[in-house]
């Protein structure tokens, strides 16, 4: 019996665009997520320039739903 891979037998010029798409995507994915973090840092110095609304929202206490 033999097994049976679940992505299709691509060329080798293929093949490394195909990486190369999936390495981007994955670094494009951990900057998103180092910048994320740095503007929380920054924001958590300046509490004044988030929105009113969300201050409310995390002061309050929460309701449980019955």
């Amino acid at each position: 019996m033999s097994l049976h891979h679940a992505e299709p037998v691509h060329d080798s010029k293929t093949r490394r665009k195909l990486e190369d798409q999936r390495r981007m995507a994955f670094r494009r994915a951990i900057e998103e997520y180092a910048e994320q973090r740095r503007l929380q840092r920054e924001l958590h110095d300046y509490p004044d320039l988030l929105p009113a609304g969300f201050l409310l929202e995390r002061a309050a206490p929460r309701r449980q739903a019955a």
